[in-house]
């Protein structure tokens, strides 16, 4: 895994409360090279449109293929992105839980913040997602939805939570197992004539 670190430009996506200090994606941007957070104005009640803008910005300015790190919300902006960003850039996503904005949706704004609905298409390039099976924000169905409508490799995390903040998870060494794998897929389809 260490030469597939340096292939890649990763840009962190996380939720609208941001990654807090024990979170497993500030353990990974603190630990891994190339690791870059996308930075929002405003993480407590977010928009589609600054937040879309300001990853237009991060991978326009990546110096190699960008692979995309998202968590919970991260996901979402992902999915709303891919419909009007330049994604000729991406080499994949990596995703972590996520949150339904859909009907059974727990953020009563999600639907004026421009998240939602869901967006069930498939990626234009290579994607994984871990779910949880006891996930607050997205029942685990809901989750095996999301990742065959987006044509994304599906990862049972058995019950793991919503794999955030309160989880305190560290540097995660279970996620850094998953994203070796995806990112060794990702090597695999780039060797490939």
């Amino acid at each position: 895994m260490p030469d597939l670190l340096h292939a890649f430009d990763f840009l962190l996506l996380p939720c609208r409360d941001n990654a807090g200090p024990g979170h497993w994606q500030s353990h990974w941007q603190a630990a891994l090279p190339n690791m870059t957070r996308v930075e929002q104005d405003e993480w407590i009640s977010p928009k589609l449109g600054p937040w879309a803008a300001r990853l237009d910005d991060h991978v326009a300015r990546a110096r190699r293929p960008v692979v995309l790190i998202a968590h919970s919300l991260g996901t979402s902006l992902i999915m709303h992105w891919v419909l009007r960003g330049n994604t000729s850039r991406i080499a994949g996503a990596f995703m972590v839980a996520p949150s339904d904005r859909g009907p059974a949706d727990i953020w009563p704004e999600a639907a004026d913040s421009g998240f939602a609905p869901m967006v069930l298409q498939p990626l234009p390039f290579p994607a994984m997602v871990l779910a949880s099976r006891d996930d607050p924000y997205v029942a685990f169905d809901r989750a095996r939805t999301f990742a065959a409508a987006w044509r994304a490799t599906l990862v049972d995390m058995g019950m793991s939570g919503h794999m955030g903040n309160a989880a305190n998870l560290g540097l995660w060494p279970a996620g850094l197992v998953h994203l070796g794998a995806f990112l060794a897929t990702l090597g695999r389809v780039a060797q490939d004539p």
